[in-house]
């Protein structure tokens, strides 16, 4: 179960408005940035949310993938986007593939700063 977990939190997103609200929009994007580093799309689900009062609802974008996922969770009133990637390295050591896509994915939102975090998850054995 040998893996690798990639987290970023993008904070203020100077990105068009409608990546952080547009669920289909984001989604295709999402299914691209994954086939291009190279990893394969199992099956996937992006859920808008309704606004409330006078702020836009978020999305959740989240793409199953053979080696495991990847999710996004935005908040459009606070310009903030949660990104998520892992996986696993049963057979090939994928890393290089996550990382790739966690660049893209952070790119895609040109975030004024992000916290990011890096795993090593499972053992050796």
């Amino acid at each position: 179960m040998k893996g690798l977990h990639l987290t970023a939190d993008c904070y203020q997103c100077r990105c068009d408005a409608s990546w952080l609200t547009d669920a289909q929009k984001l989604g295709r994007w999402c299914r691209e940035a994954v086939e291009a580093v190279g990893l394969q799309v199992v099956d996937e689900l992006f859920h808008a949310f309704p606004g409330t009062g006078d702020a836009p609802g978020g999305v959740t974008a989240t793409v199953l993938l053979a080696e495991s996922h990847v999710c996004l969770h935005t908040w459009p009133e606070q310009k903030a986007v949660t990104c998520d990637v892992y996986v696993c390295n049963f057979g090939a050591d994928h890393s290089a593939k996550a990382r790739g896509l966690m660049y893209a994915l952070v790119n895609r939102f040109q975030p004024q700063w992000t916290e990011q975090r890096s795993l090593d998850r499972g053992d050796e054995a």
